[in-house]
């Protein structure tokens, strides 16, 4: 096939472009972006880049568009024919481009978030809290729905897996982009203003391109806190009162403001960051506590800010709204502990009481922060006390639109973040314990590990005396697989602590991760909560329990169809055992970003759990890339929240559980043939001999042990030959990188099969909402796929019989997914197809590049086995391009 012209590759370009029905706004900054990247690389890449980068992207979007096997061989062609310094640029090049669509498509759901307005109607948007509760107030009333509302709660855990492939500094550098992007919305009609933002932004488009891409080395855990400190204070600090404010105003109409809220705080925001020690020797004690304190730094300082402001709001004068006796007591105890600034406060503020009791306040916060014992607050519920003393007075005095107003947003910030912010919780497999029991019962010489976790627990009543009970205590066990491994947990904390200390308050919590450890997860927690020292925390909490489930390694246990319905059936199982006990139960589930991980849209993935499974209650872990695109935007934050806040409330009406228990009935004998024939068709693949080096040679599982995503290593053990000793997220994030996915759907399409009825099959869809979750999440994963592309990746294996097994089940698999929902990939999501479909031509360029790498890397002399630096630099470059392209990383 010959090389198209240069006017032919515009022609083709403007036409692929235009055929993704972009919303106008949004081309128009596609095309903005686009173009002051393309002169950025004119003006700062080296001579000719600009061209070559063009080449590739007119010919990887010909090879999309014709799909003929000469389009797609000349577009490799091109990628094998770059200099390697050359294919460099290119790669960063195609990164960079990938970082501002990402930009832009933020961009776009922000405009649409704000066109739709702050204070929808009641009933209008049917995923939002509002909504959530007319539903659910028309089937058990009024009051009942307000007590669950008032129940709510939604608990998402922040944690330091490696799965965000990009910089801190590229993060902040596309930040700045975003707000100029904003800039430039507004100035549209002032051309002056217009040129500035452009100019500002070419500037930053240049400082994107010239920072480099790459990590020299892994992040810290203590970087890793301070990375994750950056949500909060950009975000989250202001993001979840807001949240509250607008459920509430629904929801009180014209009287909200003016009355005490009906809403309660219901958002609670945990962290694995420098407490999740399993498999990470650099998380130690000593972390741990720099990782309490550090939050609370933040949380205290913006608290600090908060009452500053609120307070010097506050300028309503005595005569109109004169002070409670309590209030006055209270300024009284203030200016006995706080003389000179109270005398200084009272001078610039002589008849402004209320104004003068926050300023006090924000100056006991500072004292707390800095840990002046005289003016200090013992705990947050000490300064709870003092702001509702405050709303009280203004109350009394008819100034309740001041009570509920700003006042009201620091009172709800109190009651959610404390004076810790994160709940810091502390993971540890179960192995390490029994292994440091065994020395400690034995009377042994302790080892550095065991004193390493003894100081653990001495670490957690630490940071409790300091902060506070909340701000840490739960204690996750990993591969939990007996009562025995939760019972270990309180015997090394008596172990830890002397006799005249008191042991920390600890909730223990079971991790079940594998596909028997699934299985026996009830019969565990029959076991353990018999024991004594369970039976006293479940008395001192009004028999609340936590249970984790893990979706990563039962995935890679068994394949993601069989751990999907196993997690299902656990839950349904421990749910039941639960009501019975008359066990609050919450389940934890620990979900990752990818499909393969337990990823997809979490509020679908609410609807479809069994009942009583969720009853108001939803915890679960957010990772890497996650965080940030869930959480990054104040307005994607909001509606993230309100989502799944819903989708909770939602989860507990009568008629949510009587349709997920009655498809699951209905619907067993198809569970149970999808259930045995995709773990025959798994083990087939994964249990093959030699299978673990043909899957480290056929992606680049390896060379992204060299990326440094995170402080946490890639694997548990030192070689690739077992499976198990291999994380899931370099498994997902291998498959991913290698345009496969095969974590995601591996299995289904062989499940599918064995059921064989296409219209019971399309009954299922339209009335079993878990598999329709699954089958629309394995939709997604494959639309990220690209067949041409995985065969050349499996051809780097030598072994014909499982890449044929690998492309025949992607094959059966898209063939059944369409079948049953009745079109191509993602045709019943169009906003999400159209995004894929404008991405996959040039992630397919990126793909190349790294192919090319990959094949130099496989091919190093065997008597010379170092690899190539500049390959693997490549290699590494593509990796990131492809991550921020699917935006999928593990």
């Amino acid at each position: 096939m010959r090389e198209l012209t240069p006017t032919e590759a515009i022609d083709l370009v403007g036409r692929f472009e235009a055929g993704q029905e972009l919303p106008e706004q949004m081309r128009a900054d596609v095309r903005l972006l686009g173009s002051l990247l393309g002169r950025v690389l004119r003006e700062s890449g080296s001579p000719g880049l600009y061209d070559d980068v063009e080449k590739l992207r007119s010919a990887t979007i010909q090879a999309y568009t014709d799909e003929t096997p000469e389009a797609f061989e000349r577009a490799a062609a091109i990628a094998d024919g770059f200099s390697i310094a050359r294919a460099d640029e290119v790669a960063r090049a195609f990164t960079a481009y990938f970082h501002l669509v990402n930009l832009v498509e933020e961009h776009q759901r922000v405009r649409v978030l704000r066109e739709r307005g702050d204070r929808p109607s009641r009933g209008g948007t049917p995923d939002t809290i509002a909504a959530a509760f007319e539903r659910l107030a028309g089937e058990v009333g009024e009051e009942t729905a307000l007590s669950r509302l008032q129940a709510l709660r939604f608990h998402p855990v922040f944690t330091a897996h490696p799965t965000e492939a990009r910089r801190r500094a590229i993060s902040t550098s596309i930040r700045r982009l975003s707000e100029l992007l904003g800039e430039h919305d507004a100035a549209a009609e002032n051309d002056t203003e217009v040129r500035r933002t452009e100019r500002r932004m070419l500037e930053e488009i240049d400082t994107l391109w010239r920072t480099a891409p790459l990590r020299r080395e892994k992040p810290s855990p203590v970087d890793e806190v301070r990375s994750v400190m950056a949500v909060f204070d950009e975000t989250l600090y202001t993001a979840v009162p807001r949240v509250y404010r607008r459920i509430d105003d629904i929801l009180q109409g014209e009287a909200a403001g003016a009355k005490a809220p009906i809403v309660k705080p219901f958002v609670r925001v945990g962290s694995w960051v420098g407490g999740d020690r399993d498999g990470n020797p650099f998380v130690t004690a000593s972390v741990t506590r720099k990782a309490a304190a550090i939050a609370s730094e933040h949380v205290l300082l913006g608290l600090e800010r908060t009452t500053q402001r609120v307070g010097r709001g506050l300028t309503l004068d005595a005569e109109t709204t004169p002070p409670s006796d309590a209030l006055l007591a209270l300024w009284n105890r203030l200016r006995a502990a706080d003389e000179d600034a109270a005398a200084e406060i009272a001078e610039r503020s002589p008849a402004e009481p209320h104004r003068r009791i926050l300023l006090l306040l924000a100056r006991k916060i500072a004292a707390t922060r800095t840990r002046n014992a005289d003016l200090a607050y013992r705990d947050p519920e000490h300064l709870l006390t003092d702001l509702r003393t405050v709303q009280d007075s203004l109350v009394a005095a008819g100034a309740a639109r001041q009570a509920y107003g700003s006042l009201q947003r620091l009172i709800w910030q109190v009651e959610t973040y404390g004076f810790h912010l994160t709940e810091l919780e502390v993971r540890q497999h179960s192995a390490v314990h029994r292994k440091v029991l065994d020395e400690l019962r034995s009377g042994a010489a302790r080892s550095e590990l065991t004193d390493e976790v003894l100081e653990v627990f001495r670490s957690i009543a630490y940071v409790q005396e300091r902060f506070g009970p909340r701000a840490a205590g739960r204690y996750i066990v990993s591969f939990t697989q007996s009562a025995e491994d939760l019972a270990n947990v309180h015997e090394l904390a008596s172990y830890a602590m002397g006799p005249d200390e008191a042991l920390p308050v600890l909730d223990v919590i079971p991790l079940f991760e594998t596909f028997a450890d699934l299985q026996a997860a009830p019969g565990i927690l029959a076991e353990i909560v018999g024991h004594p020292a369970f039976v006293r925390r479940l008395d001192a909490t009004g028999r609340r329990l936590e249970v984790m489930l893990g979706y990563s390694d039962s995935s890679k246990d068994v394949g993601p169809v069989a751990a999907n319905l196993a997690l299902y059936e656990a839950q349904a199982k421990i749910s039941t055992w639960a009501e019975a006990e008359g066990i609050e139960l919450t389940l934890f589930h620990g979900r990752g970003g990818a499909l393969g991980r337990g990823g997809g849209p979490a509020n679908s993935a609410i609807l479809a759990q069994p009942p009583h499974s969720v009853d108001g209650r939803f915890k679960l872990t957010e990772q890497g890339e996650v965080i940030f695109a869930r959480y990054g935007d104040p307005d994607i934050a909001m509606r993230h929240i309100d989502q799944v806040a819903a989708a909770v409330l939602t989860a507990s009406s009568p008629s949510i559980e009587r349709r997920n228990r009655g498809a699951a009935e209905a619907f067993a004998d198809v569970a149970a043939t999808m259930d045995v024939a995709s773990r025959e068709r798994f083990f087939a693949l994964v249990k093959a001999p030699g299978f673990a080096p043909w899957f480290a040679t056929v992606t680049p599982m390896e060379e992204l042990g060299h990326l440094a995503l995170g402080s946490r290593p890639a694997r548990r053990g030192l070689s690739v030959e077992s499976l198990e000793d291999l994380r899931a997220i370099p498994w997902v994030f291998s498959w991913t990188q290698a345009r496969i996915n095969l974590a995601g759907w591996f299995g289904l399409g062989t499940a599918l099969d064995a059921v064989g009825d296409e219209q019971r099959l399309r009954d299922a869809y339209e009335q079993w909402p878990l598999f329709r979750t699954m089958i629309d999440n394995v939709a997604m994963s494959l639309a990220k796929a690209d067949a041409r592309i995985a065969r050349r990746y499996l051809a780097l294996g030598d072994r014909d019989d499982l890449a044929g097994l690998v492309m025949d089940e992607m094959v059966l698999t898209r063939t059944w997914v369409e079948r049953i929902t009745g079109g191509e990939l993602l045709g019943n999501k169009p906003v999400l197809q159209r995004a894929v479909k404008m991405r996959s031509p040039y992630v397919d360029a990126l793909s190349l590049l790294q192919l090319r790498a990959l094949r130099a890397l496989r091919d190093v002399d065997a008597e010379d086995p170092t690899p190539d630096a500049e390959h693997q630099r490549l290699l590494l470059l593509s990796v990131s391009g492809v991550a921020a392209g699917l935006q999928n990383t593990g």
